[in-house]
């Protein structure tokens, strides 16, 4: 199996920074991707998980989305704070 080349954690959440290779035009083409995941107990006490693979050009876009979420959150005084 595949390992990671880079991997960083805070709490439940992990970024892994992955290489990867493909054939263009006959030429081997080597690129990176990113997988971003979430790991959570679930009802049952079962551990679940959920991963989103990006690549380079989606890592901006998603930065950008979470830190509007993020001002959203703290902005709204009525929101009521909740930890994994």
């Amino acid at each position: 199996m595949n390992k990671p080349i880079q991997k960083y954690k805070s709490g439940s959440i992990e970024c892994a920074i992955w290489a990867n290779e493909r054939q263009v035009n006959g030429d081997k083409v080597e690129f990176k991707t990113v997988s971003l995941r979430k790991a959570w107990k679930d009802d049952k006490n079962l551990w679940r998980d959920a991963t989103i693979n990006m690549r380079r050009t989606d890592l901006a876009r998603a930065i950008l989305v979470l830190q509007k979420a993020q001002e959203n959150l703290l902005l709204d005084s009525n929101e009521v704070e909740e930890d994994d």
